[in-house]
Parts: structure tokens; sequence; C-alpha cells
């Protein structure tokens, strides 16, 4: 993703939604920067080795489907997501033979996507296919992954620290 800047002090509800998100967005591939594969499959914390910067990269990146294309856009399942039936709740991160530039590009695609798949859409509609009490707005959907995204670049902050000493939210170079 291109460098992204916060929304503007007073911009619409839409517009600070979807610029926050964006911005988290960006701090992603930023956190990721300059990592060698093996330090991009490397795990920190013994208790979750799934959470590399691999490993999160790859999550937020099937959340961004998962919520906007299945969720709000109500694309069924063929078969494309990593998740089965009894399989592995957390199978997304299963990614240590992926590189993490092909996991980064893929991330931003999906975002991509994702913006491209609600910018016609009211923040008052709901997902796809889920019964009116369980069904979730777009302006909750977005909500969340503000929430979902910061986490885990949080995540990745406290990864990158670990690694290699790397840390702030200023662009590495």
């Amino acid at each position: 993703m291109n460098e992204v800047q916060r929304p503007s002090l007073t911009a619409g509800e839409r517009e600070q939604l979807i610029g926050w998100l964006d911005l988290q967005r960006s701090f992603v591939r930023m956190k990721c920067a300059g990592l060698s594969e093996e330090d991009a499959h490397r795990t920190v914390v013994p208790t979750s080795p799934l959470m590399t910067p691999a490993g999160l990269v790859a999550h937020l990146r099937w959340v961004e489907y998962s919520w906007f294309q299945q969720g709000i856009r109500g694309v069924p399942d063929t078969g494309q997501t990593p998740w089965t039936e009894g399989g592995h709740v957390d199978a997304e991160m299963f990614v240590d033979d992926v590189p993490i530039g092909q996991l980064l590009d893929e991330y931003d695609e999906e975002c991509r996507r994702s913006n491209a798949a609600i910018a016609d859409l009211p923040l008052d509609v709901v997902e796809a296919g889920q019964p009116a009490d369980k069904a979730a707005s777009l302006r909750y959907v977005l909500c969340h992954m503000i929430e979902e995204t910061a986490r885990h670049v949080g995540h990745l902050d406290i990864i990158r620290e670990l690694l290699d000493g790397t840390k702030g939210y200023t662009k590495l170079e």
C-alpha cells in the first residue's frame, strides 16, 4: 500500500472509518519492511508459535476476506479459504513455506478488494446470509477491522522489536 495519512479531523463518518482502517493496514507492510525470510517466519513467543510476522500478515489477509467478501458481499466459500470443517482454528497462519513478500502482496490486494467491495454500499448494509439478529452492519465491520488490524499491528510492533530491535511508527528504511 502507498503511504497513507490520517483522515482529516473533520472528515465524514465513512471517510474517517475507511481512512483509519487504511492507516492501520499501511502499518502492516511498514512493520515487515526489511525483514529476512528467516525473521519473518521466526517464532519469538513460544506459547504462540504461529504468531510470526508472516502468520499475522496471512491472518489479516483472510480476516479481510472473511468480513468483506464473505460477510458483507455474501461470496460463498468455494473451498479457497484455508479453513476446513474440523481443521485447525488458525489454519490461515500455517505459512512457513510462503515468502513474506508474497504474503504482503496478497494482503495489499485483499485490502484493495475489500475497499472496492464496499465502495458503493451504505454503512447500514448488513452481512449477507446471516439471521437479522446476528448480521453485522458495514459500520460495525469497519470498526471491528480497525480494532483487529490495530491489535495485530501492535503484535507486529512487539515481534519486530524482539527480532531486531526496530521499533516505532516512522517509515523504516
